[in-house]
C-alpha cells in the first residue's frame, strides 16, 4: 500500500461513524426501515414484545393489526402481489408461528416475497417444551425459500438484510427469521444493508444464455403453430416483463395463454389472447395447447391443473421454457430449450433475436383459422335467467361496472375463483390476487386488506364464496379499524360450490357435508362489524346494488344470491387431455366422462 492510499484509508476510517449499538429488537425495526418497508402486518405476543416495544417508537413504520396470524400473512401476500415489494409479517412464538404456516406455504407455492419474523422462547429454553415453544425452523423448513434461527444478536442485522435479498431475488418466496426473546433484548453493533456481510452465496442467474436464446428464436421463426404459455413469473418479473411479452407476441403473431397466476400479464382485450389454460380454461386455449408445434413457456411451472394427463400434454410440440428457477426447467415435462433467467431480460433478448430472423407470419394463417373455429364454440356460454342471478352474469356485470377504474381484485378459492378468472377481463399485471398453488380458502378477504393498505385510493374487491369467506371473516374488523373500504362481493349459493360440483360429477350426487345448513345473514354481519351490508337476489337489481357498493366509502359485504346448482365449465375431466374438454352444454355427459377417466385428482 502506498503512503497516499494509507492516508486516504485512515481518513475514510476516521470519517466513518462508529457502529450504533442497538438491541436485537431495535435492529429488527431499523432494518425494516433501511430496507424501505413502510407497512407490516402482525399480531403481538409474549415472545415478540421487545419488537413491538421498538415499533412503538418508530413513526416511519405502520403496523396493521390482523385478527389472526393467517390473516396477517395473506394480507402481506396481497400487499406484495399488488406492489412487487416484499410483504412483512411479525408474529409470536408457538401458535403465532404455526397459525402463519398456511400463508407461508401459500406464498411459497405462488412465489410471493414475504419476510416473516417470528418470536421464539429464550435460547436457554429451546428444546424444553417451554410455554408457547415450537420448532419454528423445523416446521417451516419445507415451506420457506429459506429460514433462520438467530442465536447471536451480532448476526441479526446480517440475517435481516440477507433475508430481504433472498426473498426478492431469483424466484421470490417467503423467508422466516426466528428470533429468541433474549436475542431481542441483547445488544450489538448494527450495520446497514451496504455493510452487511453475506451469510450464504446466492447469486441467481438473470441474463439467459445467448446461444439458447438464439435457438429458441429459430424454433419460433420456424413454427407454424406457436403458442405462448405464460405464468405468474411474468408478473413477478415486473411491468417490463409484461411489456416485453406483449411486444414479442405482436412481433411473432403467436397467440397467448396464461395460467391462473399469470392473468393480466397480457391484455385480455388483445386479439391474440386466448384466455386461461388448464382445468377450467377456455376451449380455444386448451385446444391450442394440445395442437401447438412450438410452446414458449414463460414463468410457468407446468402445474398439474394446467397439464392434465402428462403423457397427452401437448404431444407434438417443441417446448421452450424460460424460468428464473433452474430447478423448474424439465421438472415436470421434458424441455427442448431451457433458458434460466429473469423473464423481462430473456424476453427482451428473445425480441432482439427474433428481429434478426425472417418471421413469415403468413405461415400462421391456418393456425389462426383453427383458433377462430375453436373460439366460435363460445365455450363460456351459459343459460341466462330473468329471475335468478347466474354467477357468471354477476361477474360480467361487476366487470362492466368497474372496468376503466383503478381496481384490484382478490378472490377466495372455489367456483367463484374460476368464474372470476373466466369473466373478469384483466388488462394489466398486479391487479389480480388469488391463491393458485395451495388453493387456500379464506385468502381473499385478508389479501384485500393488504392491497387496500398498499393502494388506499383504489377500488379493492374480494370476489368471494360464502364458504371460503367465513374462514377469515374476522379480518373485517381489521378493515374497520384502519378505515379500509374493501368490498366483499360474495357469490352466495349456500354450498361449498366446487366440492358440491365434484360430488355431483364424481361421487354419485352424494353431497357429504358440502351444504351450509346454517348461514349467517351477511347484511347483518356487516352491520355488526360497522360495515355496510347489501344484498341482491334478482338480475334486475344487480347493477344498482353494485353501483351502490362501489360508491360506498366504507367496507361493504355484498350478499349476491346466485343460482345454487350452477357448475363451472369448461372443465377438463380427471385423467383427460386438453382436447377432451367438457363444455357447459355437454353437462349431462360429464359424470360418465369422469367415471371413464378414473378417480384421479379432485
Amino acid at each position: 500500500m502506498t503512503a497516499h492510499s494509507t492516508i486516504q484509508a485512515a481518513k475514510a476510517t476516521a470519517a466513518a461513524p462508529p457502529p450504533e449499538m442497538m438491541t436485537g429488537a431495535q435492529m429488527v425495526v431499523r432494518a425494516l426501515v433501511d430496507q424501505g418497508v413502510t407497512d407490516l402486518f402482525g399480531y403481538p405476543g409474549g415472545a415478540v414484545l421487545p419488537i413491538y416495544d421498538a415499533l412503538f417508537h418508530e413513526p416511519r413504520l405502520r403496523h396493521v393489526l390482523a385478527r389472526h396470524e393467517q390473516g396477517a400473512t395473506h394480507a402481506a401476500e396481497g400487499y406484495a402481489r399488488s406492489t412487487g415489494k416484499p410483504g412483512v409479517v411479525v408474529v409470536t412464538s408457538g401458535p403465532g408461528a404455526t397459525n402463519a404456516v398456511t400463508g407461508i406455504v401459500d406464498a411459497l407455492m405462488d412465489s410471493i416475497p414475504l419476510i416473516v419474523i417470528t418470536g421464539q422462547v429464550p435460547t436457554h429454553l429451546i428444546g424444553t417444551d417451554a410455554f408457547q415453544e415450537c420448532d419454528t425452523v423445523g416446521i417451516t423448513r419445507s415451506c420457506t425459500k429459506h429460514n433462520y434461527l438467530v442465536k447471536d444478536v451480532a448476526d441479526l442485522p446480517h440475517v435481516l438484510h440477507e433475508a430481504f435479498a433472498i426473498a426478492t431475488t431469483g424466484r421470490p418466496g417467503p423467508v422466516v427469521i426466528d428470533i429468541p426473546k433474549d436475542v431481542q433484548f441483547a445488544s450489538a453493533p448494527y450495520v446497514g444493508p451496504a455493510q452487511a456481510r453475506a451469510i450464504h452465496v446466492y447469486r441467481p442467474g438473470v441474463e439467459g444464455d445467448g446461444a439458447l436464446i438464439a435457438a429458441a428464436a429459430r424454433l419460433i421463426a420456424g413454427a407454424r403453430r406457436p403458442l405462448f404459455y405464460t405464468g405468474g413469473g411474468v408478473i413477478n418479473a415486473g411491468p417490463a416483463a409484461s411489456a416485453a411479452l406483449r411486444r414479442l407476441a405482436a412481433l411473432t403473431g403467436a397467440p397467448v395463454t396464461s395460467t391462473l397466476m399469470g392473468l393480466g400479464a397480457f391484455a385480455a382485450d388483445d386479439p391474440a389472447w386466448l384466455g386461461m389454460v388448464g382445468m377450467h380454461g377456455t376451449y380455444e386455449a386448451n385446444n391450442a395447447m394440445h395442437d401447438c408445434d412450438v410452446m414458449i413457456a414463460v414463468g410457468a411451472r407446468f402445474d398439474d391443473r394446467v397439464t392434465g394427463r402428462l403423457n397427452a400434454f401437448s404431444p407434438g410440440s417443441k417446448k421452450i421454457h424460460i424460468d428464473i428457477d433452474p430447478s423448474s426447467i424439465g421438472k415436470i415435462v421434458p424441455i427442448d430449450v431451457g433458458i434460466v433467467g429473469d423473464a423481462a431480460k430473456v424476453l427482451e433478448a428473445l425480441i432482439a433475436a427474433c428481429q434478426s430472423l425472417v418471421l413469415d407470419r403468413s405461415r400462421l394463417a391456418p393456425w389462426w383459422k383453427a383458433i377462430d373455429a375453436w373460439r366460435a364454440r363460445d365455450c363460456l356460454r351459459y343459460r341466462p335467467s330473468a329471475s335468478i342471478i347466474k354467477p357468471q352474469y354477476a361477474i360480467q356485470r361487476l366487470y362492466e361496472l368497474t372496468k376503466g377504474r383503478d381496481v384490484y381484485i382478490t378472490t377466495e378459492v372455489g367456483q367463484h375463483q374460476m368464474w372470476a378468472a373466466q369473466f373478469y377481463r384483466f388488462q394489466e399485471p398486479n391487479r389480480w390476487m388469488t391463491s393458485g398453488g395451495l388453493g387456500t380458502m379464506g385468502y381473499g378477504l385478508p389479501a384485500a386488506v393488504g392491497v387496500q393498505i398498499a393502494h388506499p385510493g383504489s377500488l379493492v374487491i374480494d370476489i368471494a364464496g360464502d364458504a371460503s369467506v367465513q374462514m377469515t371473516m374476522q379480518e373485517m374488523s381489521t378493515a374497520i379499524q384502519y378505515d379500509l373500504p374493501i368490498k366483499i362481493f360474495i357469490l352466495n349459493n349456500e354450498w361449498m360450490g366446487m366440492v358440491r360440483q365434484w360430488q355431483q360429477l364424481l361421487h354419485g350426487e352424494r353431497y357429504s357435508h358440502s351444504y351450509s345448513a346454517s348461514m349467517p345473514d351477511f347484511v347483518k354481519l356487516a352491520q355488526a362489524y360497522g360495515a355496510v351490508g347489501l344484498r341482491a337476489e334478482r338480475p334486475d337489481e344487480l347493477d344498482d346494488k353494485i353501483e351502490e357498493m362501489i360508491d360506498t366509502p366504507l367496507p361493504v359485504i355484498f350478499d349476491c344470491r346466485v343460482e345454487r346448482a350452477e357448475n363451472c365449465f369448461p372443465m377438463i375431466p380427471s385423467g383427460k387431455a386438453h382436447n377432451e374438454m367438457i363444455l357447459g352444454e355437454e353437462a349431462g355427459d360429464v359424470g360418465a366422462a369422469i367415471g371413464a377417466a378414473g378417480r384421479g385428482l379432485v
